[in-house]
């Protein structure tokens, strides 16, 4: 069998880190949206053993998380200790609300740091898309504070307790005994097969001050453990309580929260010495008054002696005390060994993944203040969803989705993206009062439910998109106090005769309509891009005209200036040969009957030249 995936985190530190007694590996803090790291101090013995956690100040937003990615689809359990910031001047125990993927699943209440068992927080998840979330939300008071993060794979079907149990149900540890030792179990899973996790198991020896409860033990081997799929440990059934002649009946009692389902799993092995037959010890078990198993007999159930048995209900608890009593029928007194209790909890639908992801765009492109702390899921929990986000849950779709964004006086920067026409179901949209600059997205058009749009009071410019005109049940549009320009759509200057309150106002460059200046003729963008094009291309047309002009004149004026060198020349050649011509005449003809003299070459040839030319 192949191990689990495991991730431990110690958060708050810079290096890995591994604790007594086995070693145990923990991360360096990973994964986190913000926070600060310090050193801790941690209220109970049964946290581990670590130096740092990291807090998460109101500043940084009141949700911030943990997102671990590349987890393997399937079960698991993820368990979560909180310790207390080793500071006086920071408030010495914080109240808040922790959940994971978008389900609340704990909150820390007043005088949480006191009690062993609240000290940390654990659930049974399902991951179904290869990360999990885990995300802590303030309350107001004081900062929440987190020493260690563990996500250990678990059997598929571990804790199946019947309907409803699955993908959709997560499971809130709410109590973990072993009976009869009075120390508290760590680390007993990983004594054994891993894909029980690694719970954590408190210690009793009674299970009520005002009991006669008597522990027992042994150290016999217990069959019937680490079967799949919950891998009991073979220890927990090695000590138990049982009654007394003085008090028979075994009786348990816890606080719950009203109105919700829990899990009971109740863990026997016969180990007393006394008890070697059927019918020995047999005894009722009842919930909260109702008998939820009858006539039990461990060694008929079984079959032998050390053997485990493990039986599982399902209870309804309308009050705030979940009670356990086992009250014998035949034979000698009850007896127990373990204990668990979950809190049942119905998954939270997500928000619409386009939506979701659509959000985290405006969050960039707005550049939302780190107090907004838009992390983790916009709507789920519904106790904390996101600020300035209206959701609602759409029935045909299964998920949520944002009907409303509110984020006006918000002191915001940036622009407002294209990808805000990806929030389908927006009816309502408001960021006035901020600095947001830029043109308004055409694709804001495409929202059809959109009755309320105010961006006023921004640095929006450019013109109004022509699809604002397209939204039909449009109500109020606000665009006042920006630098927009250019005509105001038809479709939307009408509008106001029919019950809608529009305001285009100081916007000095818009026009056409009733309370704003005339406008020339509407030019749509498209046709202004066409005029300037045509502009640069009649521009260059004549630029290039004009090199080619300029460049002709200046070869007809090199050409007619070398003309008027030959003519010049010409008429002086002829000038000349008509007041030599005679004596040319004559050297010409003395020259060619005087050939037989020596005469210079160069003096022969200028007057061969001469006489051509004559």
């Amino acid at each position: 069998m192949k191990e689990p995936f495991t991730v431990r985190i110690s958060c708050g530190s810079f290096d890995d880190v591994q604790t007594a007694p086995t070693n145990t590996l923990w991360y360096r803090d990973f994964g986190y949206t913000g926070g600060r790291f310090t050193n801790a101090t941690r209220p109970s013995f049964i946290i581990p053993p670590l130096k740092t956690l990291r807090y998460f100040p109101l500043s940084d937003g009141p949700e911030n998380c943990y997102y671990i990615n590349n987890v393997p689809n399937g079960h698991y359990q993820v368990r979560l200790f909180f310790a207390l910031v080793a500071d006086p001047n920071l408030d010495s125990e914080p109240i808040f609300d922790v959940s994971v993927e978008g389900t609340l699943f704990s909150s820390l209440l007043l005088g949480w740091s006191s009690e062993d068992d609240k000290t940390f927080a654990e659930a049974l998840v399902f991951v179904q898309d290869s990360s999990l979330s885990i995300c802590f939300h303030s309350t107001g008071h004081g900062d929440p504070s987190i020493l260690s993060i563990e996500v250990l794979q678990i059997d598929d079907n571990a804790y199946k307790f019947g309907p409803p149990w699955g993908k959709s149900t997560i499971l809130r540890t709410a109590k973990r005994l072993t009976c009869g030792s009075g120390k508290p179990a760590f680390d007993e899973d990983l004594n054994g097969i891993h894909w029980g996790g690694d719970r954590f198991w408190l210690g009793v020896k009674t299970l009520s001050s005002s009991s006669d409860d008597q522990p027992i033990s042994t150290e016999n081997v217990i069959a019937e453990t680490l079967l799949a799929p919950n891998f009991y440990p073979q220890s927990i059934y090695q000590s138990a309580i049982v009654g007394t002649d003085s008090q028979p009946s075994l009786s348990f009692e816890m606080d719950v929260t009203p109105n919700k389902n829990y899990s009971v799993w109740l863990h026997f092995a016969e180990i007393e010495n006394g008890i070697t037959a059927e019918e020995e010890r047999v005894f009722d078990v009842l919930i909260n008054g109702d008998i939820a198993f009858k006539d039990i007999d461990i060694v008929r159930m079984v079959g032998e002696r050390f053997t485990a048995l493990v039986l599982n209900k399902t209870i309804v608890v309308t009050g705030t005390i979940l009670s356990i009593v086992l009250q014998p029928v035949k034979g000698t007194h009850a007896i127990i060994s373990a204990i668990e209790v979950f809190e049942i909890i119905l998954a939270e639908k997500k928000t619409f993944t386009q939506e979701a992801s659509a959000l985290w765009t405006v969050k960039g492109s707005l550049g939302l203040p780190l107090r907004f702390g838009w992390n983790g899921d916009p709507c789920v929990p519904q106790q904390h969803p996101w600020s300035g986000v209206e959701c609602q849950f759409d029935d045909t779709k299964g998920h949520w989705v944002i009907d409303g964004l509110g984020l006006d006086n918000q002191g915001l920067r940036g622009v407002i993206p294209g990808d805000i026409s990806k929030l389908q179901h927006l009816q309502s949209i408001n960021l006035s009062g901020n600095s947001i600059k830029g043109n308004i997205p055409t694709s804001l058009g495409t929202i059809s439910g959109l009755q309320v749009i105010d961006l006023s009071y921004n640095e929006l410019n450019g013109s109004i998109p022509d699809s604002l005109g397209q939204l039909a049940s449009l109500q109020t549009l606000n665009l006042n106090g920006n630098d927009l320009s250019g005509r105001v759509p038809a479709s939307l200057g009408g509008r106001p005769l029919h019950r809608a309150r529009f305001n285009f106002t100081d916007n000095a460059g818009l026009c056409g309509i009733p309370g704003l200046h005339e406008c020339g003729p509407h030019l749509s963008v498209a046709a202004k891009i066409s005029i300037a094009f045509g502009i640069l291309v009649g521009f260059l047309f004549l630029v290039a005209f004009a090199a080619c002009w300029w460049k002709r004149r200046q070869n007809i004026r090199r050409a007619q200036k070398l003309a008027t060198g030959r003519l010049f020349k010409s008429r002086q050649e002829k000038l000349l040969m008509r007041n030599l011509g005679p004596s040319l005449h004559g050297m010409c003809k003395w020259s060619s009957t005087t050939a037989h003299m020596k005469a210079p070459e160069a003096a022969m040839a200028k007057a061969l030249h001469i006489c051509f030319l004559a």
